[in-house]
């Protein structure tokens, strides 16, 4: 647990600290450009402050006497204050909520930032300002405290919205109040199984996830207090968001972070280990918009080239569309430059003789569904410009584990299954070190790697790796 205080005491310190940067900068040039009417009234206030510093602060060097200085420091006393409060900086999963309204925290914050400022500006004399300018200046700094209080709302606008997450129930009745928490009351239930059997608990969850994307499993111990090695093990590895609840304490024997709280004579244990999720994904989601935005420039008129040729050389359509499994096993539209006859897709089970790699992978040296000039398309992974797209929907990312068809990933076991909890990329370990494996647990075997040594450096590392391994490679696809 003190792992977990100190952890979220950071998270906290790096909020305030952008918080704190972003405000300030923003309220200096909105004030400078907006609020004040000219230098000459700038130099006025400043005189105000300096009367105000020799009469009852003298202590305070004459250097941090400016307008810029007091509008800084009023930032951050109001965040300070802020952040005093546990209605702004903590939004707690298990707490029963009925309703759930943006409006009425954006008031909060309005109401409170308002009387501060208009307060501050009274007190330091502040005058000589544009009072339009100024009622405006009151509704965006909120706008802005809202979108950042935590990562739920910014995660929404960037597409990964809490309200279209799904979960499952183990042994928890339909009526419980505990589905008013606020982990499940924004999520949609999928169903509850009733299973005694804990290694039952395992082979259900696989079973959902390959059908439907899965964000939440919440388990009902009742009185048992300990789960068995296997089930820990795999809830720990899962990469989802696991709710425990029993009315014992529950015992656990590896050493992981987690949420322990006592909620109606019952005991919850919580713990989050997607790694991407929240301020996390927001990082990567970011970082994918600005790279693939960039690439997409520079690689519009190739794409265009491309597009003409396979309608000269094949007719249409020259984009095509796949269903793949993406995040968390959802489903979506992967879209590539078409390479092969029409649908080709369909001959796989005709060719699976002449498959050459192993377990759901599928390739045929010399395939004879490649049109002509499809190889050269593949050498340099050009048939995957389009999936650019696909990162800007929010489907993919640049860098994480290739996509596989539905069918494939039905083939999936437990261990495979680890594959669908990052988001799936044009590129990754597998992409820059053996591109050309045959068989499937090596491709696994980077995905572990990447699952559980990803951050943003390692996403950066391997996209200016991509491009020097394209030209060391033999004609690849899958």
């Amino acid at each position: 647990m003190g792992n977990v205080k100190i952890y979220n005491l950071f998270k906290y310190f790096v909020r305030f600290l952008f918080l704190q940067i972003v405000i300030t900068y923003f309220t200096i040039w909105f004030f400078d450009n907006y609020i004040i009417f000219s230098i000459e009234e700038k130099f006025n206030l400043f005189q105000n402050l300096l009367d105000d510093r020799n009469r009852f602060l003298p202590f305070i060097p004459i250097q941090f006497v400016t307008v810029d200085t007091v509008l800084s420091l009023l930032v951050f006393l109001f965040l300070v204050v802020l952040y005093s409060t546990n209605f702004y900086t903590y939004v707690n999963e298990l707490e029963y909520t009925f309703e759930k309204n943006y409006f009425d925290d954006y008031i909060n914050i309005y109401l409170l930032w308002n009387s501060f400022l208009f307060s501050s500006f009274f007190v330091f004399r502040f005058v000589g300002v544009s009072r339009g300018n100024l009622f405006l200046f009151s509704f965006i700094v909120p706008l802005f405290l809202i979108l950042f209080r935590n990562s739920e709302l910014l995660s929404t606008l960037l597409g990964r919205s809490v309200i279209k997450e799904n979960y499952i129930t183990f042994n928890l009745d339909g009526d419980s109040l505990f589905r008013n928490l606020r982990i499940m009351s924004f999520r949609k239930n999928i169903e509850n199984f009733i299973i005694t059997d804990q290694n039952k608990i395992i082979q259900k969850i696989d079973e959902i996830n390959k059908v439907v994307d899965l964000n939440l499993v919440v388990i009902n111990l009742k009185s048992s207090n300990q789960l068995i090695s296997q089930l820990e093990e795999y809830l720990i590895n899962i990469n989802k968001k696991v709710l425990i609840i029993s009315k014992e304490n529950i015992q656990f024997s590896k050493n992981f972070l987690y949420r322990n709280e006592n909620i109606d004579g019952y005991k919850f244990i919580y713990f989050n280990n997607d790694i991407q999720y929240g301020s996390k994904y927001i990082f990567k989601r970011v970082f994918d918009l600005i790279i693939s935005t960039l690439a997409l420039f520079f690689l519009i008129p190739l794409l265009l080239a491309l597009i003409t040729y396979i309608f000269l050389i094949d007719g249409g359509p020259a984009i095509i569309s796949q269903k793949r499994v993406g995040l968390h096993g959802k489903p979506f539209n992967m879209f590539k430059i078409r390479t092969m006859k029409n649908n080709s897709h369909e001959l796989r089970e005709a060719l699976k003789d002449l498959n050459t790699k192993t377990g759901p992978l599928f390739k045929i040296t010399d395939d004879p569904r490649i049109i002509k000039g499809g190889k050269f398309i593949r050498k340099y992974s050009f048939d995957e410009i389009p999936q650019l797209f696909n990162v800007l929907i929010g489907d993919m990312s640049l860098v994480g584990p290739r996509p596989l068809f539905d069918t494939d990933t039905k083939t999936f076991d437990t261990n495979y299954m680890r594959r669908l909890n990052v988001m799936p990329g044009m590129t990754g370990l597998l992409q820059i070190n053996e591109r050309n494996a045959e068989d499937f647990e090596t491709w696994f075997k980077y995905d572990v790697e990447y699952i559980e040594n990803w951050s943003l450096y390692l996403d950066l590392k391997i996209i200016l790796k991509t491009l020097p391994s394209l030209f060391k490679r033999k004609v690849q696809g899958l």
